[in-house]
């Protein structure tokens, strides 16, 4: 009779639940503390905690070849092309992967098994690209760079699947800020430390060199380790939920149909144009940038990558500010417009004059952090909802295609011609994108303008939408031209969701 009095109560209301919990494993009058009781605040932040940290040493390990790019060229003796296929490597497998990674959490792992899976691909991938450094066998580091792409993209996937099962309503904004928060953190810290940490590994070797960038990248490896642990205490404390209150493993919601194509926009197709052609000039840039700052600038390799991470130390904090801003004003058109001039003002400052780079820098951190607050979320408003899950999958494969090829003719670029033409290809990258945001702008404006709407016109639209829902019974749902469309809802969770699979790229949806 007791057990079947704390099984209902476990399937009660929230409160019921949250007292329920504490029932499981005590004895009579001993309730479960609070740091224990799955339902309570104090033991979802301790998961927060390790969710959190079960991307940092993805995202740290993403880019050791841009924070010891100096070391990799010397050591490796290689050209700029050989080095910037280290980045390529890692996109070419997300080609594919972006539409994979939700239906394998889905159908075939669980997001339990799935995330250790990931994780451990990570750590694999890393030890691999490691030890072809100790090895001093190019083609090896290569093939880590791979494996570790294969385990980087779908582990945010897992990542953002275990913040939607633990966390919800404005929990959850937070919670997607925060962990895009530590998505920055962790590249800037690999920014910062990872010079040091060659400096002391060749002082104890007694000499760099390969055997010394082995040892380095194998130190770096210590996170993916790291992080592959907090995906094992992840599946501890799901199942443990699971167990106490009775609920499901978390699932990833995307619907990946690839017929789906057929049926996007032209406003969804100049989309794409812009994530493709605006990325294309961050990430490869920063790739390569170290190098760039020393010659151009003469700074040291220390100054070179501090600059060159000012990128992801600004972003941390402007993103949920400028996400803020965007989701109160509305005006996404007009936001993504202005962040695009931005990129170019500041690409062309670094082309063109002799000026302090941290200015230009820290002008394209602020920009970079203020387009993809107001990109991603326009997604949704301008697809059904059952197609988001191939549109944004679609996007991120593109996406991941354009970085892939533009690593590598970046590096011939360089070869080449120098940085003066890369800044001037990136620039030419910049303006194509600036296009698209223009005629965007335009095929908007004809079918009525709802891309560049207010915060306010779309808060009345979502009012009047909530209305019509409920008298037709489907609620966030307006039907239009035989489909069922999204409504505009939170910007701040879609942007988030997304924004968190990109550390250095990619994003995803379930409300």
């Amino acid at each position: 009779m007791a057990d079947f009095e704390e099984r209902r109560s476990l399937l009660g209301d929230e409160n019921e639940g949250s007292f329920a919990g504490r029932q499981e494993a005590r004895g009579p009058g001993r309730p479960m503390p609070a740091i224990c009781d799955p339902s309570h605040l104090l033991h979802r932040v301790v998961v927060l905690v390790f969710m959190c940290f079960l991307g940092f040493g993805s995202y740290f390990c993403y880019d050791n070849p841009a924070a010891l790019q100096t070391q990799v060229i010397q050591d490796m003796n290689l050209n700029t092309a050989k080095f910037m296929q280290l980045y390529a490597w890692y996109s070419w497998p997300n080609v594919v992967l972006c539409f994979l990674g939700g239906f394998l959490i889905d159908r075939v792992f669980g997001i339990r098994l799935g995330t250790i899976i990931f994780s451990l691909f990570v750590c694999v991938g890393q030890v691999i690209f490691a030890a072809g450094a100790l090895g001093n066998r190019f083609w090896l580091m290569e093939l880590g760079r791979f494996v570790f792409g294969i385990g980087g993209e779908s582990l945010a996937v897992a990542q953002n699947t275990y913040a939607v099962n633990w966390f919800k309503g404005k929990e959850l904004n937070l919670v997607f800020g925060l962990q895009l928060s530590m998505a920055r953190l962790g590249s800037t810290v690999n920014m910062n430390i990872m010079g040091w940490v060659y400096s002391e590994v060749a002082i104890a070797v007694g000499s760099s060199g390969y055997t010394t960038l082995g040892i380095s990248l194998m130190i770096a490896a210590g996170t993916c380790v790291f992080s592959l642990f907090c995906a094992l205490v992840l599946a501890f404390f799901d199942k443990r939920a699971e167990r106490i209150l009775h609920k499901e493993q978390g699932k990833t919601g995307e619907v990946i149909k690839l017929t789906d194509v057929k049926d996007f926009s032209l406003a969804l197709w100049l989309i794409f144009i812009i994530c493709v052609f605006y990325y294309v000039a961050i990430f490869p840039f920063i790739g390569q940038g170290q190098v760039f700052f020393i010659e151009k600038f003469n700074f040291s390799p220390a100054e070179a990558r501090a600059v060159n991470s000012i990128v992801y130390i600004i972003s941390a904090p402007a993103s949920p500010i400028l996400g803020f801003i965007v989701d109160k004003t509305g005006r996404n058109v007009g936001w993504v417009f202005t962040a695009v001039v931005a990129t170019l003002g500041a690409h062309m400052m670094l082309a063109f004059t002799f000026w302090n780079p941290w200015i230009a820098m820290s002008l394209l951190g602020v920009s970079y952090s203020l387009l993809a607050c107001a990109l991603w979320p326009m997604v949704a408003f301008v697809v059904p909802e059952h197609q988001l899950g191939t549109a944004y999958g679609f996007m991120q494969s593109i996406q991941n295609l354009g970085l892939a090829v533009i690593a590598i003719a970046v590096g011939v670029i360089v070869d080449i011609r120098g940085y003066l033409v890369l800044e001037v290809f990136f620039c030419a990258c910049i303006c194509f994108a600036l296009m698209a945001v223009v005629a965007l702008y335009f095929v908007d404006y004809i079918k009525g303008g709802d891309l560049n709407q207010s915060a306010a016109a779309r808060a009345k639209l979502q009012k009047e939408t909530s209305t019509e829902a409920e008298t037709k019974r489907q609620p966030n749902m307006v039907t239009q031209g035989g489909h069922a469309r999204l409504a505009p809802m939170s910007a701040f969770g879609l942007r988030n969701r997304y924004l968190s699979r990109l550390g250095a790229q990619g994003f995803q949806l379930q409300y």
